[in-house]
C-alpha cells in the first residue's frame, strides 16, 4: 500500500522510536513504535484532548504521572485462562499492576477538569481483594509464605525440625570422624545431606556415595544414619512442593475468573501510559496543540516556525547542526506549492516536515511550530520521495518515480478501505462541521471528486527528457489539484514557476540562496519562485569568463531578465524581513517598558493606599481618644453643679487637647461669613456645633456655648453649619453690617437610603464613629437602625446620643420603621 510506503518514505518508524523512549511501561513503548494513523476526524481529536488533558495534569503534579508497578501480565493472564499454574513472581507482578493501576485512578479522579481521562479511568477494576490475596500468600521474594495455609506452616516447621536433626548427626559424625573426613563442612548433592571424605578413607563411614570430585580424591557420602531421615526429609518435600502449588492454583483460578476485566486495565493502563508518552514527547519537542482547520471555510493553513522532529531530535541527542525552521502558510484556495531552488537547500526537508506534522497531529501528538497551529485533517499522507530504481525489477529511476506516482493517483481516486479508513461524503466536501445544504444555498461541490489527501512530490517529471518530464509535471499537478486537498511538489522545471499566473490555485515558494557564501540558507520565501543559480556558482568557482557569457547567450536574454527580476523581488522580501524584524524588536521593548511602567505604578498605588490606610487608622485613632478625653471632661462637669472656675478648667482642658490632636491649620483665605449672635455654628476643631452667644469683637474672638459650657473662640475656627468659613475682622475698620442668613429649611421627616444609618452587628465604639459622622453631615432627622440583640448597642447608642450637642432629641421608630430596633435622632 501507497500509505506504508509513505510512512517509511517520511521515517515516521524513526519517530515512533523516539516516542516509545518517553513511555513508562514495556507495553506503551510497544504501542509507541507501532503507532498507527487514525482513521477519522473524531479518533485523531480524541487522542489530541488525551494528550492535553495529560499535559495539564503533568504541569500540575510535581513527580508526574506514575506507573510504578505497572507490568506486561498479558503472557500470565492468558496461561491462567488455559488452567496452567502461575508462579509466585507472575501472581506477584499482577499484584502489583493492580496497585499501581489503581494509584493511576486515584490520581486522575482528584483532579478537576479532566473528563477524558476520568471517563477513561472510570472503567478500571482493580481488585483490592485479589491482590490483597496475593501478597498475603505470596511474599515480595515471589515465594509461597508460611502464612499462606495452615497446612504450609505445619509443613515447614517439620522440614526445620527434621533439617536441624539431620545436620547435628551430620555434625557429630564429622566430629568423631574428623581423620576421614576432606573438610568439615556439611553440604548437599540434590536433595540429600552429605559430607565430604576422603576416598581412602571411605569405609571409615559407611553410607551411599552421591558424588565425586573431579580428581577422585573426594567422595560424598550420606551416611547411612541419616538415610532414613533424608527419606523423611525428602517425603516432606513433596508434601511442601504440593501445597505450595495448590496455594498458587487457587491463586491463578481467581485471576482466570477475572481475565477480562483483568485485559481492559491493561489496554487502559497502556492507552495512559501511550497517551503520557505523547505529552511528554511534545514538551520535550517544545510543541503547541493543533486545530484541524476546514479550508472550505476559508481558514488558513498556519504552521509558523515549523521544525522537523527528526532533526531536533539530531541535533540533541547526536550534536546534529542546527534546526531551521519554516514557515508555512497556505490560503485556502491554494491547491498546489511548487518549490524550487538549488539542491541541498532543504526543498525535500520542507516536504518531510509537513508530512509529519500532519501524521503527528492525526495520532494525537503536538506539532513542533509556533501557535496557533492550524491544518487539515488529511484522509491520506502520499508521498513520492527519493529514487525508486531497482535492478532486479529493471526500474529506472524515472520508471520509479512513474510506478510510485501511479500508486498515489489510484489512492486518491478511490476511497480508503482498510488501511487509514474511508472518509464519509460529508467528511470530503467539508460538510462535516456545516451541515448538509439547505434550500437557496449555494452548492460548492467541486466538479470533481476530491480526496481529502496531502500529496508529497519531489522532482517531479525529473530523470527523463526535460521537455516531456516538465510537460508531465504539468498535467500532474493539475490533475492533483483538481483530485487532491494539498500538493506540494519540489522542481527543477521552470516552466513550473508560471502555473501560479495562469492558474490561482498554485502558488510559488523557493529556498534562499547565499551567493555570497555559495550555500543555502534552508529559509523558505513565499511568492517567489527560485532562480537558477548554477550560472553564477560556476563564475564564483573560477569557470572561465568566456564560457559563463556563451551560456547566457545559449540561455536568451529573456532567462537572465526573469533572474533579475527574481533577484529583485529576493532584496525587496530580505529588505522587509528586515523591517519587520526591527518593527518587532520595538515593539518587544515598548511591551518591555510598558510592564516595567506599569509595575511600578502599581508598586506606588499601592504604597500610596498602604500610607493613606495607615494614617486613616491614626486618625481614627487620635479622634477616638480625644473624644474620650472630651467626654471625660464633660462627665466631670455634670457631676455636682459647676462653677466658673470648673468650666474654665474645662475651656483649658479642650484647649489643652485642641493643641493636642489637631494640627494648625494653614492660613486660609478670607470668607464672607461672619457669624452673629444667636447663630448656630460648628466648630471644626473639637467637632461640636455651638451656639453664639456674643458677635466676633475686634481681635476676631467670640463667645459660644455647647451644652452648658461656654468658652471664647476664634473666628477662624469656626464655620456655618452649611460650611462657610469665618471672616476674620478687620481692626481698623468697624464691623460691616451682616446680611442675614435665611435660616435654612427643616428637611422633611421622610426616611430615605441617605439618612438611615445600618449599625448592626458593630461594637459601640465602631459605632460612635459612624454615628458621630453621620450627625456631623445630617441637616434633619436620621434613623439608625441597632437592631434587638442583647440590647447593648442600643444602650450605647442612646448614651451616645444623650451626650452629643447636635441632638435635641432621640426616639424609639415607627412601627413600621423597625420599632424599638431603630432610633431616631433629631439633628439641629
Amino acid at each position: 500500500m501507497i500509505q506504508s510506503e509513505t510512512l517509511e518514505l517520511l521515517e515516521w518508524h524513526r519517530l515512533c522510536q523516539h516516542l516509545s523512549t518517553f513511555a513508562a511501561t514495556k507495553l506503551g513503548a510497544i504501542a509507541a513504535q507501532d503507532l498507527t494513523p487514525p482513521g477519522s476526524q473524531v479518533e485523531s481529536e480524541y487522542l489530541l484532548t488525551q494528550t492535553k488533558e495529560v499535559y495539564e495534569l503533568e504541569s500540575r503534579l510535581t513527580t508526574g504521572l506514575s506507573f510504578e508497578g505497572i507490568q506486561d501480565i498479558g503472557d500470565s493472564l492468558e496461561r491462567a485462562e488455559l488452567q496452567g499454574v502461575l508462579a509466585g513472581e507472575e501472581l506477584l507482578a499482577i499484584a502489583t499492576t493492580l496497585a499501581g493501576s489503581r494509584n493511576l485512578r486515584r490520581i486522575i479522579d482528584n483532579q478537576p477538569d479532566l473528563p477524558i481521562l476520568t471517563e477513561l479511568v472510570a472503567e478500571l477494576r482493580t481488585y483490592p481483594e485479589l491482590e490483597q490475596e496475593i501478597h498475603r500468600c505470596i511474599d515480595e521474594r515471589g515465594q509461597v509464605s508460611d502464612r499462606a495455609s495452615q497446612k504450609l506452616a505445619d509443613i515447614r516447621t517439620e522440614l526445620r525440625k527434621l533439617r536441624n536433626q539431620i545436620t547435628q548427626k551430620l555434625h557429630n559424625i564429622i566430629q568423631v570422624k574428623s581423620n576421614a573426613v576432606q573438610e568439615q563442612i556439611i553440604t548437599q548433592r540434590g536433595d540429600r545431606y552429605v559430607i565430604p571424605v576422603k576416598a581412602p578413607q571411605k569405609d571409615a563411614i559407611p553410607g551411599i556415595v552421591h558424588d565425586t570430585s573431579a580428581s577422585g580424591a573426594t567422595l560424598y557420602i550420606e551416611p547411612n544414619s541419616i538415610v532414613p531421615l533424608g527419606n523423611q526429609l525428602r517425603q516432606l518435600v513433596r508434601r511442601e512442593q504440593a501445597e505450595e502449588e495448590a496455594i498458587r492454583r487457587a491463586l491463578t483460578e481467581q485471576v482466570a475468573e477475572v481475565k477480562p476485566d483483568l485485559e481492559k486495565l491493561l489496554a487502559i493502563t497502556t492507552t495512559l501510559d501511550l497517551a503520557t508518552a505523547k505529552a511528554r514527547y511534545s514538551f520535550w519537542l517544545q510543541a503547541n496543540p493543533p486545530r484541524f482547520i476546514n479550508r472550505q471555510t476559508n481558514e488558513y493553513i498556519t504552521l509558523r516556525q515549523l521544525r522537523h522532529p527528526l532533526l531536533v531530535w539530531q541535533q540533541q541527542h547526536e550534536q546534529g547542526q542546527a534546526v531551521v525552521p519554516v514557515d508555512l502558510l497556505v490560503q485556502p484556495e491554494i491547491k498546489v506549492v511548487t518549490i524550487t531552488g538549488p539542491n541541498t537547500g532543504g526543498k525535500t526537508v520542507t516536504l518531510k516536515t509537513l508530512g509529519l506534522a500532519a501524521l503527528m497531529a492525526k495520532v494525537g501528538l503536538f506539532v513542533p511550530a509556533r501557535e496557533p497551529v492550524e491544518l487539515p485533517w488529511f484522509d491520506q499522507v502520499l508521498a513520492d520521495i527519493g529514487d525508486e530504481q531497482s535492478l532486479q525489477q529493471n526500474l529506472s529511476t524515472f520508471s520509479g518515480h512513474i510506478r510510485r506516482i501511479s500508486r498515489i493517483l489510484e489512492a486518491i481516486d478511490k476511497p480508503l478501505d482498510g488501511e487509514l479508513g474511508a472518509p464519509t461524503t460529508d467528511r470530503e466536501w467539508g460538510l462535516g462541521a456545516m451541515g448538509r445544504l439547505g434550500d437557496g444555498e449555494k452548492d460548492c461541490t467541486p466538479p470533481h471528486h476530491q480526496s481529502f489527501a496531502l500529496v508529497l512530490l519531489d522532482e517531479v517529471g525529473a530523470g527523463t527528457d526535460p521537455a516531456e518530464g516538465s510537460a508531465l509535471a504539468i498535467a500532474l499537478l493539475r490533475y492533483l489539484a483538481d483530485h487532491a486537498q494539498l500538493t506540494m511538489a519540489t522542481t527543477h522545471f521552470g516552466e513550473l514557476k508560471a502555473l501560479k499566473y495562469q492558474d490561482e490555485r498554485f502558488e510559488n515558494a523557493s529556498v534562499e540562496f547565499d551567493e555570497a557564501t555559495l550555500s543555502p540558507t534552508y529559509r523558505l520565501l513565499w511568492g517567489i519562485p527560485g532562480r537558477s543559480n548554477a550560472l553564477a556558482i560556476a563564475r564564483r568557482l573560477g569557470l572561465k569568463a568566456e564560457v559563463i557569457e556563451q551560456a547566457k547567450t545559449n540561455l536568451g536574454g529573456s532567462t537572465d531578465e526573469v533572474n533579475q527580476v527574481i533577484a529583485g523581488l529576493e532584496a525587496q522580501r530580505r529588505r522587509q524581513e528586515t523591517k519587520a524584524a526591527q518593527a518587532q524588536d520595538l515593539l518587544q521593548q515598548a511591551e518591555r517598558l510598558y510592564k516595567e511602567v506599569s509595575a511600578k505604578a502599581a508598586n506606588l498605588q499601592e504604597r500610596e493606599q498602604t500610607l493613606r490606610a495607615s494614617q486613616e487608622i491614626a486618625v481614627q485613632q487620635a479622634i477616638a481618644q480625644a473624644r474620650s478625653e472630651i467626654a471625660q471632661v464633660i462627665r466631670r462637669l455634670q457631676q455636682g453643679t459647676p462653677t466658673a472656675k470648673d468650666a474654665q478648667q474645662a475651656t483649658n482642658a479642650l484647649h489643652q487637647i485642641a493643641e493636642k490632636f489637631i494640627p494648625q491649620p494653614p492660613p486660609k483665605p478670607k470668607q464672607g461669613y461672619i457669624p452673629k449672635e444667636g447663630d448656630r455654628i460648628r466648630i471644626p476643631k473639637l467637632g461640636q456645633t455651638a451656639e453664639v452667644l456674643t458677635a466676633p469683637d475686634e481681635d476676631g474672638e467670640l463667645t459660644v456655648r455647647f451644652g452648658i459650657m461656654k468658652m471664647t473662640v476664634k473666628l477662624e475656627d469656626v464655620e456655618s453649619l452649611d460650611g462657610k468659613k469665618a471672616e476674620p475682622v478687620a481692626k481698623a475698620k468697624p464691623t460691616p453690617a451682616a446680611t442675614p442668613v435665611t435660616p435654612t429649611q427643616p428637611a422633611p421627616a421622610i426616611r430615605t437610603s441617605k439618612n438611615t444609618v445600618d449599625i448592626r452587628g458593630r461594637r459601640v465604639a465602631d459605632a460612635e464613629l459612624v454615628l458621630d459622622k453621620a450627625i456631623s453631615e445630617a441637616t434633619g432627622p436620621i434613623w439608625i437602625i441597632h437592631g434587638h440583640g442583647t440590647g447593648k448597642l442600643r444602650q450605647g447608642v442612646h448614651a451616645f446620643l444623650q451626650q452629643h450637642p447636635r441632638v435635641s432629641r432621640y426616639e424609639a421608630a415607627e412601627q413600621s420603621d423597625g420599632g424599638t430596633g431603630v432610633t431616631v435622632a433629631y439633628v439641629d
